[in-house]
């Protein structure tokens, strides 16, 4: 709790005082503070020299003139002795610096370098190594106008009234814009927080709140209960007018939603959710969720899709808010999606955090994956399963880029840090773990993260720090002493493997395997041609843009997967060099390589293979599954634009669409066609364009006529109609713009009211169209 101390001035900057910080020598290149002093630290990274313990932080936002004041004690261990504490501080008026020692109380001097957001408090006397000392800040700003620190947001109620609250967006590198402190993700720490308020207004933090106090004047200061050690970043607090609704999962944790009073009815579904999706990753990670309570807070002005605040996650109001009279299905996997991801994140990202940005995959592509992975298994009628394929694919078409960066990529400032929260760090790497778990099997991934959690709980990690996890995991050394649900998994496991099994724990090198592919930028496009009973397979980098010639220089461990005419059982092949042979036990009509797509790679079949391929389609199309038919797709399209197949090859393979019925295989066949077209308009070939539209008509028109116009089905279901009827109707299909007139007349006469024939999908369809 805070004390109040006396407030004594600031003293001016003594130039001869203080040690030196480590690794630091005299230099006429030390950057100035804002007063023209020299600043005693030139790099963009905090020293270790001190390390933060606790912060006990008080923050009154006054929501009439929209700014706030706070003053924040933080305990610190020496590391080494020193006279200078170098922190972070962005934009805040920073006043009566005091050192806490057991010597007294005595006032620092403060510089400011705003440019790398930095505070330097210099002491009088030195700060000795291995004890323990505290200092006292404070400090005001304004609330932010962005979406980042702590923020003004609004909303407008149904009469007209203008609400304001004030909420924090502090990922990545926004904390220090809120409140002085270490904001790097290696900082853990635990917070005690006390929040200043109006009695109007209520207050919701990372942890439950356990008294509040009536001040002089009116005003209410809400105390929270002491965080579990964690990040600046995962740091939250919201003052506002929300109300909420409430339950306890099944596990004991109290699980609330917060929303403007309006659209409180709108949150049943998000708590309902919430709440199986906690308990399953209780189960499954065999970690209990550390603290007592968990809110989710829908927020009117949030420009990122959610963050993962430890015990207190945001969202956007669309990304949160499900309305039964007005949402559709689709809104509804998307919604539980988002909460998929942000309770992932409870274990990957905050009991487990990466050390350093450059590291974000570890976060960010393992809360990707869980999600597909919780959903499928708590919401299996969802069938998430088409959306991670899709997810795959788009990644893919960044990482062909020549300006895509590796997963784990080297970030100094905030700029570059921000960088990293892309499609390379979510999707490619829920993608490439996705190949690690088929590569592993199941079984063994799952104890390996399990192991991961437990090792690193409360710390920070590296990418080594996941792969030393996942290795040897059912050897006789790691069975001794592991909990029985490990036992369990790797007798599952070697039942299971037997001798289709391409690899024994003891030889797998998942280092080795994976930094190829975290590593270095892009993916590999696998040449298969088949001779007889050889096999050759070769690999270079897929890239569409830049200098072919610099994809000699990449070299993946790739997990090859495949299956023949002859065997429907998939074999297993680990490359490791540019070029191998396998040998089939027969002679075969066709072979069809990463099996389901579960590998990050792209296939071209040489010789005769994409003709052989196009005869099965042709024939029996079912004989692949539905995800490996959308692979072809996808694959053999995706060579027409960088040479290696003829579009006239590509198309006669997009034949055997008239028969598919499957969502990702139809979708996908609809992204490959689409943009052909769109390219014959942007050329101004009227005639071509004209025909490919008709083609792509044609081509699906058993299926659109096929459509039932009504809201009912499965997601997949409704997504495919979607995207069938707006395409056809957007190409003025007859039979389909006539019923769509139809029932726009009936909605028009109906006030608005009609709804359950109306087609309520809409996602997905403008990026296709």
């Amino acid at each position: 709790m805070f004390v109040a101390l006396l407030l004594l001035p600031i003293l001016p900057f003594p130039r001869t005082s203080g040690a030196l910080l480590p690794n630091q020598s005299p230099s006429r290149d030390v950057p100035s503070a804002s007063n023209d002093s020299p600043f005693p630290w030139k790099h963009m990274r905090l020293p270790t020299t001190i390390t933060p313990v606790h912060y006990h932080l008080t923050i009154h936002p006054n929501m009439t003139s929209l700014d706030f004041t706070g003053a924040v004690r933080i305990q610190l261990d020496v590391h080494r002795d020193t006279s200078t504490i170098v922190l972070h501080s962005k934009q805040l008026q920073v006043s009566n610096a005091l050192l806490l020692a057991p010597e007294g109380v005595t006032p620092l001097q403060v510089l400011e370098h705003p440019r790398f957001h930095q505070l330097a408090l210099l002491s009088d006397s030195v700060l000795t190594k291995g004890r323990r000392y505290e200092v006292h800040l404070e400090f005001a700003a304004n609330l932010s106008d962005s979406f980042h620190g702590f923020y003004k947001s609004s909303y407008r109620t149904r009469s007209g009234d203008v609400r304001f609250l004030a909420s924090t967006q502090f990922e990545a590198t926004s904390a220090r814009a809120a409140f002085p402190c270490f904001d790097e993700p290696a900082f853990k720490s635990n917070f005690t927080i006390s929040i200043i308020r109006e009695p109007r207004h209520t207050a919701i933090s990372n942890m439950p709140k356990i008294k509040s106090v009536v001040l002089p004047g009116g005003l209410v200061e809400d105390h929270f209960d002491t965080t579990v050690k964690m990040s600046t970043y995962l740091v939250a607090y919201i003052i506002s007018d929300f109300m909420s609704v409430s339950k306890t999962s099944k596990h004991g944790v109290k699980i609330s939603v917060y929303s403007v009073p309006e659209k409180i009815k709108q949150t049943a579904f998000a708590l309902e959710a919430a709440a199986n999706l906690l308990d399953f990753y209780d189960d499954y990670f065999d970690i209990p969720y550390p603290l007592p309570k968990h809110d989710l807070a829908a927020v009117p002005d949030f420009q990122s899709g959610a963050m993962e605040n430890w015990g207190l996650s945001t969202y956007r109001e669309t990304g949160l808010l499900f309305d039964p009279d007005k949402s559709s299905a689709s809104d509804k996997l998307m919604i539980t999606m988002v909460i998929a991801h942000e309770l992932a994140h409870q274990w990957f990202g905050n009991l487990v955090t990466m050390e350093w940005w450059n590291d974000l995959w570890l976060n960010e592509g393992f809360a990707k994956f869980m999600e597909f992975i919780s959903v499928n298994i708590t919401y299996p009628e969802l069938q998430v399963d088409d959306i991670f394929l899709e997810k795959c694919f788009e990644a893919m078409e960044v990482d062909s880029l020549s300006s895509s960066h590796p997963i784990s990529n080297p970030v100094e400032n905030p700029a570059q840090i921000q960088e990293m929260f892309d499609d390379v760090s979510y999707d490619k790497g829920s993608c490439i773990l996705n190949m690690l778990r088929d590569f592993l099997t199941p079984e063994v991934f799952e104890i390996g993260i399990i192991r991961y959690l437990k090792r690193y709980s409360y710390q920070n990690t590296i990418n080594s720090h996941l792969w030393e996890s996942l290795t040897k995991i059912c050897s006789s050394d790691n069975l001794k002493d592991d909990h029985k649900k490990h036992k369990a998994l790797c007798s599952k496991h070697r039942q299971q493997s037997g001798a289709s099994k391409w690899h024994s724990d003891d030889e797998l090198d998942v280092k080795a395997i994976m930094d190829t592919w975290t590593l270095q930028e892009g993916f590999p496009l696998v040449t298969v041609e088949v001779r007889g009973r050889e096999v050759r397979v070769s690999q270079e980098r897929y890239l569409k843009t830049g200098d072919p010639s610099l994809t000699d220089r990449f070299l993946w461990q790739i997990p090859l997967t495949y299956v023949t005419s002859a065997s429907s059982t998939i074999q297993h092949f680990l490359l490791k060099t540019k070029a191998d042979i396998l040998y089939l036990p027969e002679e075969v009509d066709w072979v069809k390589f990463n099996v389901d797509m579960s590998g990050f790679y792209m296939v071209h079949y040489a010789g005769n293979g994409w003709n052989s391929i196009i005869k099965l389609l042709q024939h029996n199309h079912t004989a692949l599954t539905s995800n490996d038919r959308a692979s072809l797709i996808h694959d053999v399209f995706q060579l027409v634009s960088i040479g290696k197949v003829r579009l006239d090859t590509a198309l006669e393979l997009s034949l055997y669409l008239s028969r598919e019925t499957e969502i990702m295989a139809v979708t996908q066949g609809f992204r490959e066609l689409v943009p052909l077209y769109k390219l014959m308009e942007k050329r101004d070939m009227a005639v071509l364009e004209k025909k490919m539209k008709g083609y792509i008509v044609d081509l699906f028109r058993g299926l659109i006529d096929g459509q039932q116009w009504a809201d009912t089905g499965s997601v997949s279901e409704r997504m495919l109609r979607s995207y069938l009827l707006v395409f056809s109707c957007i190409q003025k299909y007859s039979p389909c713009v006539t019923k769509a007139t139809q029932l726009f007349n009936k909605w028009r006469d109906s006030d608005g009211n009609m709804r359950s024939e109306v087609v309520m999908l809409k996602e997905h369809t403008n990026s296709l169209l």
